[in-house]
């Protein structure tokens, strides 16, 4: 039946007669219709990949598109005078993740369904995910993000799990949302809510009785872990998933009538990051109740569980106080004491370096899982080394054949298909189509010298920033002309959000002193801080500071806007990427651990402005030095600075009167008429006194390397070069080539079709 007469049998009326939200219900009931019986149970392993977070974004336009049914709803909705983009509005975007991770975890799933692997992701069905964010006052405030309204994409299946977690008799119910692949098969996202949550006791923003576990437990992703009820809490969110996973996967291991001591020939489970971590010692607690014996047990989770590493932070690497964990989980101590003592029985000499609990009684999550998994991978190939050379290295001495490196990936679904057609549909007429299956865009590269194709890729950019200016930015007024320059991820310090911020203050104060750039430039952050990361929101604050300051000034504002997007998530990304020009990839090196916003960019034809770290060195690697701009230190630089403690930020605020001026100015007078001196002078003595992230190390060759952008802007046929080098080059970062190499050398799974 085509599509248009489906429309109309769901709808019981003709298309251009019903209203938006029909047409939304009438699309969601197609899309599911056309995804039942995709997914087929088959014999071999399957994998289950546990996470903390899946940050889907809206799943309409993504399922019209992997289903192949996204140009045809356009052209009918368009001939019916609607539009799929204004139907599209009307869906609340899941919230179950914050930043990278989360989005890495959902362009995953939609590779495995893709690639036809037989493998399901396993979370958590949080109410309010982690917070919507609002400015007030020039400062975030969080709100609860209230997102489960009917109809959305959640199926019940009647699935539940006791959880006995401390005193608290617990009961996780198992809801499902289907993932579908591109032009093929189907996997499901399992997420696991409380039975008994209640979100009526949220008050005042997102606070909560954080002791009231049988009522708060699924409200929120990373709830606030500042005070010793929050910590707990934690622990009890995640002890919570795995403990329902856990159970999952041995209720389908029998169901496929395999004996729960071959979980490692039939079963691979991915922990991501170490929120999961306690996967460990409870599968060895059920084993050790089926009648396994405990070191049979041992081993047999040691050869199911891989662990994937996010971080080169030492503090983001999660420990829990032993007292927490006898608390919440007793029953799984006396294992975790036994999986320790193992460790200090075997590497006596690395002692407490390796030790799972450590001199302080604290459990350390990512030490667990590189002792008892088999596979341990960073996640771009400086991470990999970092955390081989430095920062893992004891590890990396014990168990050299467990690391290995996957270099993250994205999907081209909803990066490059779904967010920009107009650019996808030019890939198609210069190329074909078949990059849309196998992510190879080389051929691009024959256009490198074809002055009208460069052209035309400036156009298609020029039509972005057209679209978003009159879209998404529409009440900001901006340039559609000026230069756009992007920093969209999670705000951290080490993301050196605030270096950009000085930037902002430098290029404002040149035009004060009547530098003008040739051409303006708008300067757009999105991002949320932690609720209680304080000198995150004081960036925050900062920088929506100077978005007033220079929005109110006419002899700055025809030159230099600053937009701090409000409530940044996947929907603001897929509007904003395709109109960058600079990708703002600016982490101190050694830091970032891989970055996807930089490919994500890459892939639309920005170009970068970063530092030799994370996957930016392999970007830099495939584009060219010329096609890239570089600055600051560079990773080994950084890690002997902080083994050395050979960086004062005081020298240098001190020895350079530019960049006092630039600092000095963040406890202005004009900054301090329109913003909290509380919140400025902390950020202001950050920069001074401490820096721990080395801003004002990079600060002046920041400037500079921007500057060199921006004039190289310029030369419009030159920087299309550029654009259509990274274009060309993005291939390698399709998340299908990096499932690929997942399976090929840690899952070995069997593909849809080699069974």
């Amino acid at each position: 039946m085509k599509l248009e007469a489906k429309l109309t049998a769901l709808l019981g009326t003709p298309v251009a007669e019903a209203d938006d939200g029909a047409i939304y219900r009438a699309l969601m009931q197609l899309c599911a219709e056309q995804l039942e019986g995709r997914e087929e149970k088959r014999p071999g392993r399957k994998l289950y990949y546990l996470s903390a977070e899946f940050l889907t974004g809206k799943l309409l336009s993504n399922n019209l598109l992997n289903l192949g049914l996204r140009e045809e709803a356009e052209q009918l909705l368009q001939q019916a005078g609607k539009s799929l983009s204004a139907i599209e509005e009307a869906e609340p975007e899941p919230s179950l993740g914050n930043g990278g991770l989360g989005r890495l975890a959902a362009c995953f799933l939609d590779s495995i369904a893709t690639l036809g692997l037989p493998g399901d992701g396993v979370g958590l069905c949080y109410h309010c995910g982690l917070f919507r964010q609002e400015f007030r006052d020039e400062k975030q405030c969080e709100v609860p993000d209230f997102w489960r309204q009917k109809p959305d994409w959640l199926h019940e299946t009647g699935v539940r799990f006791p959880v006995k977690a401390g005193e608290f008799e617990l009961e996780a119910e198992m809801f499902d949302l289907d993932v579908s692949g591109y032009g093929g098969g189907r996997r499901a996202l399992h997420l696991f809510d409380l039975k008994t949550a209640d979100e009526s006791i949220i008050r005042d923003g997102i606070g909560f009785d954080k002791e009231d576990i049988a009522r708060n437990l699924t409200l929120f992703l990373y709830p606030d872990d500042s005070d010793e009820a929050g910590r707990k809490l934690r622990v009890y969110q995640q002890y919570f998933l795995v403990s329902a996973a856990a159970q999952l996967i041995l209720k389908e291991l029998k169901e496929a009538g395999f004996p729960p001591a071959s979980l490692a020939e039939h079963t691979v489970i991915q922990i991501n990051d170490t929120h999961p971590s306690l996967i460990i010692p409870e599968l060895i607690d059920r084993l050790v109740k089926e009648g396994v014996a405990l070191g049979d047990a041992i081993e047999i989770v040691t050869n199911t569980c891989a662990y994937t590493n996010h971080t080169i932070l030492a503090e983001a690497l999660e420990k829990w106080p032993v007292d927490t964990l006898e608390e919440v989980v007793p029953h799984l101590m006396p294992i975790i004491r036994e999986l320790d003592a193992r460790v200090k029985a075997a590497a006596p000499e690395l002692g407490s370096k390796v030790a799972i609990i450590d001199e302080q009684n604290l459990v350390h999550m990512a030490r667990m899982d590189i002792h008892y998994g088999f596979s341990v991978n960073g996640v771009a190939a400086l991470h990999t080394e970092i955390l081989k050379e430095t920062e893992l290295h004891d590890f990396y001495t014990l168990y050299p054949e467990k690391f290995n490196n996957k270099t993250n990936g994205i999907t081209f679904r909803r990066w490059l298909m779904a967010c920009n057609p107009a650019l996808s549909s030019w890939i198609d007429g210069k190329i074909g189509r078949e990059w849309r299956k196998d992510g190879r865009l080389e051929k691009l590269l024959d256009f490198v010298k074809d002055e009208k194709a460069l052209d035309e890729l400036l156009a298609i950019k020029e039509g972005a920033k057209r679209e978003v200016c009159e879209g998404f930015l529409q009440k900001y007024a901006l340039d559609k002309d000026s230069v756009f320059d992007i920093q969209i991820k999670r705000m951290h310090q080490y993301k050196r959000q605030q270096m950009n911020a000085l930037w902002v203050i430098w290029k404002y104060l040149e035009i004060k002193a009547g530098r003008l750039p040739k051409r303006p430039v708008t300067v757009i952050f999105g991002a949320k801080a932690a609720p209680a990361y304080t000198l995150a929101k004081d960036t925050i604050h900062l920088i929506l500071c100077l978005q007033k300051l220079i929005d109110a000034d006419p002899e700055v504002r025809p030159y230099l806007r600053v937009v701090m997007v409000e409530n940044y998530n996947v929907s603001a990304a897929e509007a904003l990427i395709p109109a960058c020009d600079i990708s703002e990839q600016i982490s101190l090196a050694s830091k970032e651990a891989s970055g996807t916003g930089n490919m994500k960019m890459m892939l639309n034809g920005a170009v970068t402005l970063g530092t030799l770290d994370g996957a930016n060195v392999e970007i830099a690697e495939l584009v060219g030095e010329e096609n890239i701009f570089l600055f600051g230190r560079k990773s080994g630089e950084v890690i002997d600075l902080y083994q050395k403690s050979g960086y004062r930020s005081a020298d240098y605020y001190d020895g350079d009167p530019e960049i006092e001026k630039l600092v000095d100015f963040v406890i202005s007078k004009q900054l301090i008429r329109i913003g909290d001196p509380e919140n400025l002078c902390r950020v202001y003595k950050d920069l001074v006194c401490k820096d721990w992230f080395m801003t004002l190390l990079d600060l002046k060759e920041y400037i500079a390397a921007k500057e060199r952008a921006l004039e190289s802007f310029e030369d419009r046929r030159g920087w299309a070069k550029k654009m259509l080098i990274n274009i060309a080059r993005a291939g390698f970062f399709s998340s299908d080539r990096t499932i690929f190499q997942y399976n090929a050398d840690i899952w070995h799974l069997t593909p849809k079709g080699e069974e």
